[in-house]
Order: structure tokens, then C-alpha cells, then sequence
């Protein structure tokens, strides 16, 4: 690829990965500096660093800061983990969709929630339990925390007419977040909402996202028996 075409970050990226692909870079070998890089793409410093970023966050760049960065000595094939609207993946499976605001309350948050809201003490969040349906069946339990302090608008939101997931993925930006897998046996509640039977093993993701050093929200979604999972590497 010619200097003169290397402009944006994606093709920066592009041929950054096609020289490691290559072997021109090789596993643990240190690749030019972001400087270097610039000068022979003829692009700005920034477009670099976004595409070495990038890369580096797909794990085939290890990046230290004041230390450069090498290409990975084992290179890590990560999943991409979209935050999915449920009606939409109800719907794709040629299900209807139904959701049902189960209690919604403004109130301080327990202890170990807050912490994990980065509230401040005394402050009331909005609490929201719901169930998603698909075709008339129960497909999962969410019970959310969101900051009105964060969302300011959502407190004037009818979640009786959509859904918190769908609300939040269509109206509000975040810039990071985090996620966390696990089964859990269905506790008696759980059971009667979900339609299952005591004990029986469920699948439980639990994600919160933040913007900037604020937290925007913390959910818990608790999965019907027979509910999977599917991504992309």
C-alpha cells in the first residue's frame, strides 16, 4: 500500500495487521514508534495512535507507555460483545415481543450497589425490575439500577411503553463498561416469574456501563432455561 493512501486510522490499521500477518513484524519484535509510523504514512500522530489503540485492544499489540509497542508473542483472538436491544433479538428468532415493568421506585441504592454506582451517600437511584417475553413466554428477568444524576431525562421515561434495554441502546451514549457471566438455580421468585422450576439452572449476565468516571447504569439480567448465547471472534 502506497504512502499516499495510508490517510484515515483504518487503513493505518489495515496495514499494520497485514505486516504482522506477513511475519514482516514478527511475534515480540518491537514495531517504529507512533513518530515514525506517521512520517512514513504521512498522516498525523493521533491517526496512528488511534489505529495502534485498536490493535492493541484486540491483543495483537502489547503497548507500553514510554516503552512502545511489539507485536503480541501470543496473540489473543477476542469476542465482540454488542449490547443487544431484546425486542430485536426476540423478534429475529420470529417471536413477538412483550415487556412487563414488574416495580419501579426511586430509592438509595444497598450498600454494595452503591459502591458499585459510585453514588453518593444518600443519593436515590432509579430501581426497575422488568420481564422480557417472546411469544407469550417468559425469556428474562432484568433488575436495573440507572443514576438520575447521570440520565437526568430518565426519570421522565414511560417504561411501560419501552423497555429500560432499549431505552438506555437508543438514547444514551456510554463510553466503556463491563460484564461478567455466571449460572445461577432459580430461586423460588425467580422461578415462579420465569415459569421454571425451583432450583433449576439459569443463566445470568450481569453488565454495567459508565461514561467518563460516571456510572450510567447496572443490570442484571437472569435467562429463561434453554436461553444461548451466541458472538462473534
Amino acid at each position: 500500500m502506497a504512502a499516499r493512501q495510508i490517510r484515515s486510522w483504518q487503513s493505518v490499521q489495515q496495514e499494520v495487521r497485514r505486516r504482522i500477518k506477513a511475519r514482516e513484524w514478527r511475534p515480540g519484535e518491537m514495531i517504529p514508534s507512533e513518530a515514525e509510523l506517521a512520517a512514513e504514512f504521512g498522516c498525523a500522530r493521533a491517526t496512528v495512535n488511534r489505529a495502534l489503540r485498536g490493535l492493541a485492544e484486540a491483543g495483537l499489540l502489547d503497548r507500553r507507555r514510554k516503552a512502545g509497542s511489539r507485536v503480541a508473542l501470543h496473540p489473543v483472538r477476542k469476542a465482540t460483545l454488542d449490547i443487544p436491544v431484546l425486542r430485536n433479538e426476540i423478534e429475529a428468532k420470529g417471536l413477538a415481543y412483550c415487556y412487563r415493568l414488574l416495580a419501579r421506585r426511586l430509592c438509595a441504592p444497598p450498600a454494595e450497589m452503591a459502591i458499585r454506582m459510585k453514588a453518593d451517600a444518600g443519593e436515590r437511584l432509579l430501581q426497575l425490575s422488568g420481564l422480557h417475553l417472546a411469544g407469550a413466554r417468559p425469556y428474562v428477568l432484568e433488575g436495573r439500577w440507572i443514576n438520575p444524576r447521570v440520565v437526568p431525562e430518565v426519570e421522565a421515561v414511560d417504561f411501560e411503553a419501552i423497555s429500560p434495554n432499549e431505552w438506555l441502546v437508543t438514547h444514551v451514549p456510554f463510553e466503556g463498561g463491563d460484564i461478567a457471566f455466571s449460572a445461577t438455580s432459580a430461586s423460588a421468585e425467580e422461578a415462579r416469574i420465569l415459569d421454571c422450576r425451583p432450583g433449576d439452572g439459569l443463566f445470568v449476565i450481569e453488565r454495567m456501563t459508565w461514561s467518563g468516571d460516571q456510572v450510567i447504569t447496572s443490570v442484571r439480567l437472569v435467562f429463561a432455561p434453554g436461553y444461548r448465547m451466541h458472538t462473534q471472534i
